[in-house]
């Protein structure tokens, strides 16, 4: 790969930066001891440093080049440092005449001892001494040292001599990975040289082994530490899975192990083919240009690619919107391909080192590890196929080319078997794809073994992410092929889509399994129950349900078209094709409906049992929308979105069977009315009917018997008291929800103030529910996101939200206080959502749904309820809910009359008032 020119002359002007500094000390003839002058030499660094680095930076966005960047930073880093020593030594302490003995190196380490840095690195040093330090080197190596840190660098530094290098090299491994980048700077230049020598004799050759036993356990480590994923769409540029410390572990342990001094060595070694170390050097190029680029927008050491810095790196990068992806979009899918390929010769290189420690291994054993390298056995029945050392390899280098079925066959073994792949077998995988064709893609044995493997009982998602590691998958499907590595530009999504879909079947098998029973006690019984036929459309829904993301049309309809193009093929009949078609279609429709609409109105039960049709359907879209809320990021499935689901599940079957109660609705209030006096029997019989009538009919419907329960001990106790303002608080563990009812009299912006309580104290609100009764108070329920584990510490929780309220509704704290309290959400300003508002009636037969759709920030959800009340709305029901940065609130309100809202003008006035709202800039922008 050819780099464009250094053009290191341009960075920094080292000679007459020296005569500058000379001149400080003129009229002092030549001494610059003097404080002053310090301060003159320091003023003269930091401007110098400044300047170069925007000189650096303005050559990155024109060149691009990752690899050149660094090597510019390196450079004027180096130049610094010689003159901050050069005049140390010359003008500062210019009396010293360092004896033979005094005399050090200047060695960078680490990182820039690799001659890369990015902006914001460590300087990492080693003040090299050819026996003890003395006085005056440490008084040299103070005013260095104090320079660098006044000039705002981070400097990691250590003064050794060369016994002391290698005896610490030897027993840590940190220090010897700093150590094996070592690169002279300035100074003693023949001091430096021996270290390297000693270094190479006494620890590279004496230790490999161990060396790379560690570095492989640190990555390992390193791995774990980022969810072992390198698909995390705010991924860390440096230590994450296919980041850059992946790249220089395998640059250290081949230095290592095959003593090279240069990562393009490694072809010569046979661990790399030249095109395999091409793409080294792309990757890394790639990779370090944008961690440049990261350092210089956030102005720190930033090395995680957030969303608030991802849209002016791709805009730097030149990345172009297309339609159904922004260029945002485009340059993180770029980022997951590099990660991946970084995965490739992560790969590539451990097979060849495999290799190498069993050529190498001395005495003894070596007797053991040869033989035991070249062990092989046939696979019975598969002649292309040998089990070597426990793991499945090919038996030759040809045996997909002489029968491509091989390829998928390889991993239908593998499934079978239970075995795990020897990396010459997947790097041949990777480099045989060109022989997937159209004939392969509709070979029935072949559809038939991918089958085998997609509805495995042994994690079927083991094989596919196998597949899709060496790239086959994405062959074999196409259309899966385009999402390899996309990711969605949001807050929601953790994962790009292709790791979303794997992460949707590794759910299924678990919840098969019952390992997740006690939070998907449905599902898990669902499972129980599927046919192999259900298996089957299940599973191969679940890997095609987000397969058409990134493309302009909705992705939920232009993936059932997929589906129904691509089933046939995979052996599905008509019946089991129509059936995924139909889940790819409403995959997102359960889950929408559950927590954006009011499972209390028959309307929503209605209306969802009408797409559902069926009880068969209605468990598989259960299952479903379980796993898929699950495979989005870890915490996204919570116990309130479990029990919606549920409540959802239970009401739509009811009405599937026929048991739905067909009741008027004026039978059905009388109903609710008579039960709630007959379960308050120990009440005297004048309260009783008292009680009853203190509630109006939306409620009795609405609100369960045990809540209504709970409800008349709550208030009769408060009317006793004689408390105008009563709270009470319940925590629902298995929901995962706190519950905070209000009762207060009835006041227009009591919704408003509980939304501004919340905001201000952190507090998720996932629901409300707003009653009056006839005496005019209001009965108010609002769930929030549980915090805490323990009970008592939510309750504490809760409680210190109902003091807020309480200040508001008292007159103590006024709402525009509780939003300065409020924390706001930097990430989100990254974002933009155009918002939406919508007035239907068609989706109640009782109340108008205002759905309300655009970015969220804090203190929304007072600011809509504000507006609301100020619109003469009474608020019935409230449905909130979040994904990541985008909010969908649904309202259902009456007119002060209890009628929904007709009038065209009005909805108008309502949809501008809250549209005002989401957007407030634009707003603004439209007055001006």
């Amino acid at each position: 790969m050819r780099h464009p020119a250094l053009k290191l002359a341009e960075v920094i002007d080292a000679d007459a930066l020296r005569d500058k500094l000379t001149t400080l000390t003129q009229e002092r003839d030549g001494d610059g001891s003097d404080p002053s002058i310090r301060t003159q030499v320091l003023a003269i660094l930091k401007a110098e440093l400044a300047a170069g680095r925007k000189r650096i930076e303005t050559m990155l966005l024109e060149d691009g080049s990752g690899f050149c960047c660094t090597r510019r930073l390196s450079h004027q880093m180096d130049e610094i440092i010689r003159l901050i020593h050069d005049f140390a030594i010359t003008h500062v302490y210019r009396g010293a005449n360092l004896s033979a003995g005094e005399k050090m190196a200047i060695v960078a380490t680490g990182g820039y001892g690799r001659d890369a840095l990015a902006p914001g690195s460590d300087i990492d040093l080693l003040f090299l001494l050819p026996h003890k330090q003395t006085a005056r080197i440490e008084q040299i190596v103070e005013y260095m040292l104090y320079i660098l840190w006044d000039l705002g660098l981070k400097v990691g530094h250590a003064t050794r001599n060369i016994n002391e290098c290698i005896r610490l090299a030897k027993s840590d491994v940190t220090i010897s990975t700093a150590m094996l980048e070592a690169r002279y700077i300035w100074g003693e230049r023949p001091l430096f040289e021996t270290l390297e020598e000693r270094f190479v004799e006494d620890v590279e050759k004496a230790g490999g082994r161990d060396f790379t036993t560690a570095k492989m356990a640190e990555r390992d480590s390193r791995h774990e530490r980022h969810d072992n994923s390198r698909y995390k769409v705010e991924p860390n540029i440096k230590d994450g899975k296919g980041g850059l410390r992946d790249l220089q572990t395998l640059y250290w342990i081949g230095k290592f192990v095959y003593r090279v001094d240069h990562s393009r060595d490694l072809v010569g070694k046979g661990v790399f083919t030249q095109r395999e170390y091409n793409q080294f050097q792309r990757c890394d190029d790639f990779l370090w240009a944008v961690r440049c680029h990261l350092h210089f927008v956030s102005g720190k050491a930033e090395d995680r690619l957030g969303f608030d810095f991802q849209p002016e790196i791709a805009a730097r990068l030149d990345y172009q919107s297309k339609p159904g992806l922004s260029g945002v979009e485009r340059f993180m899918k770029h980022y997951f391909i590099v990660a991946k390929q970084v995965g490739d010769l992560t790969r590539i290189f451990c097979a060849a080192l495999e290799l190498e420690q069993a050529k190498t291994a001395p005495g003894i054993a070596a007797g053991l590890v040869r033989p035991f390298t070249r062990r092989k056995k046939n696979v019975k029945g598969f002649s292309d196929f040998v089990i070597e050392n426990g793991r499945l390899n090919v038996a030759a280098a040809d045996v997909f080319e002489r029968d491509n079925l091989n390829l998928i066959r390889l991993f239908w073994l593998g499934d079978r078997e239970g075995l795990e792949y020897h990396p010459d077998a997947l790097s041949l995988v990777a480099r045989s794809l060109k022989l997937v064709d159209r004939d392969l893609r509709r070979n029935s044995e072949g559809n038939e073994m991918f089958m085998d493997i997609l509805t495995s009982r042994r994690d079927p998602e083991i094989q596919l992410r196998r597949m899709n590691e060496t790239g086959l998958l994405g062959r074999l499907i196409q259309d899966f092929r385009k999402v390899v590595a996309m990711m969605q530009f949001n807050m929601y999504h953790h994962f790009t889509v292709d790791e979303h879909l794997l992460r949707c079947i590794s759910n299924l098998f678990e919840i098969e399994k019952g390992n997740l029973a006690d939070e998907h006690p449905y599902a898990t019984q669902f499972c129980k129950d599927l046919s192999e036929t259900q298996r089957r459309i299940l599973y191969v829904a679940l890997l095609l349900h987000d397969i058409a993301k990134g493309r302009p049309e909705d992705h939920s309809i232009a993936g059932a078209k997929i589906a129904k193009r691509l089933c046939p093929h995979m052996g599905m009949t008509k019946s089991e094709t129509a059936t995924v078609e139909w889940l790819v279609r409403e995959h997102l429709t359960m889950s929408m409906v559950a927590q954006s609409r009011d499972l209390n109105d028959r309307k929503t039960i209605a209306d969802f049992a009408e797409t559902v049709q069926s009880v068969d359907r209605l468990k598989l879209l259960v299952i479903l929308t379980v796993c898929d809320i699950r495979g989005v990021g870890p915490g996204v499935w919570n116990a309130w979105k479990g029990q919606l689901i549920r409540q959802l599940y239970t009401e739509t079957e009811l009405l599937l069977t026929g048991g739905f109660s067909g009741a008027s609705r004026a039978a059905r209030i009388q109903a609710a009315r008579e039960s709630l006096k007959e379960s308050l029997s120990e009440w005297p019989k004048k309260d009783r009917q008292a009680y009853a009538e203190l509630h109006y009919p939306a409620y009795l419907l609405a609100v369960d018997h045990k809540a209504q329960l709970r409800h008349a001990e709550f208030i009769r106790k408060a009317t006793k008291a004689g408390e105008q303002l009563a709270l009470d608080y319940r925590t629902l563990a298995f929901e995962g929800m706190t519950e905070i009812t209000v009762l207060a009299f009835d006041h227009p912006r009591l919704l408003s103030v509980i939304a501004a309580a919340c905001a201000a104290s952190g507090a998720n609100i996932v629901d409300a529910q707003i009653f009056t009764t006839t005496d005019g108070r209001a009965l108010d329920t609002i769930r929030i996101a549980r915090e805490f584990e323990a009970d008592e510490d939510e309750l504490r929780r809760a409680r210190s939200i109902g003091r807020t309220i309480a200040e508001v509704l008292k007159g103590d704290a006024h709402i525009p206080q509780l939003k300065k309290r409020s924390k706001s959400r930097r990430k989100v300003r990254a974002f933009s959502i155009q918002p939406e508002v919508s007035v239907d009636n068609s989706l109640s037969n009782e109340f108008s749904v205002i759905a309300v759709e655009g970015l969220d920030r804090t203190g929304l959800l007072s600011d809509l309820t504000h507006a609301l009340s100020d619109l003469s709305l009474d608020i019935a029901s409230a449905h909130i809910t979040t994904f990541g940065e985008r909010v969908v609130d649904t309202f259902y309100v009456t007119d002060l009359t209890g009628a929904q809202i007709e009038s065209p003008a009005r909805q108008k006035r309502i949809t501008d008032r809250l549209c005002g709202i989401l957007a407030p800039e634009q707003t603004e922008q439209a007055a001006a």
